[in-house]
């Protein structure tokens, strides 16, 4: 009997975690955020431990893991709604390398060291930090790297804003101000709230509006 208690919660469990996943949407294990990392290592314990300890009622295991997964749906529709909550949640990209110039500060602030770089370089089958342009270090942790181009053409666009939110440490890379942008917007009669996305690309300011974006969909 105890056996097959055990039996039925272990696949009920795996039922279970599987709708919870498909709930909180669809990610690579390398993808999830720190918030969702650590909401999938809640769910596994609890779960484990129910199976464990089969003889305690099943409702003390669902009751927190339907707790967790609706804090986290909550905090996702707030994250979409918000640029400054989706910050505080998962955190920003940092550029590490910016123009082929390695950004030590920014590697420092995020405690990322040297060899864990050129880790990352290898094993996306770059030789040398002189081959990189631009390499940003994701929300995720995952390295995306932008090699050097022949063709000067192929520079990666720099998100000025997202979401109608100004990105100052851009804003700083590319040696522009808040003034110069306030300026751009209102030249191209734009408000900042209403801009859905926008990149410095070529010396020259590309912008997406909210409007444009929701009559597409």
């Amino acid at each position: 009997m105890e056996y097959l208690t055990i039996f039925f919660r272990s696949i009920l469990f795996y039922t279970l975690i599987a709708t919870v996943y498909r709930l909180m949407g669809k990610r690579e294990i390398g993808e999830l955020s720190i918030m969702d990392f650590i909401v999938s290592i809640f769910i596994a314990e609890i779960a484990a431990i129910s199976i464990e300890n089969y003889k305690k009622s099943i409702f003390i295991s669902i009751i927190p893991i339907s707790v967790l997964v609706a804090l986290q749906i909550g905090m996702s529709v707030i994250s979409l709604k918000s640029g400054k909550v989706r910050s505080a949640v998962d955190g920003t990209p940092s550029v590490i390398i910016n123009r082929g110039r390695v950004n030590f500060e920014e590697m420092l602030k995020q405690r990322y060291n040297l060899d864990d770089l050129l880790t990352q370089l290898r094993g996306q089958a770059i030789k040398s930090i002189e081959e990189v342009d631009y390499a940003i270090l994701e929300t995720s942790g995952k390295l995306s790297v932008f090699k050097k181009q022949d063709d000067k053409k192929h520079i990666y666009p720099l998100p000025v804003i997202i979401d109608g939110e100004e990105q100052e440490d851009v804003l700083y890379q590319i040696g522009k101000s808040k003034v110069w942008l306030e300026e751009v917007l209102r030249r191209e009669d734009k408000s900042l709230e209403n801009v859905f996305y926008a990149f410095y690309r070529d010396k020259r300011l590309f912008i997406i509006e909210k409007d444009k974006v929701a009559n597409k969909g």
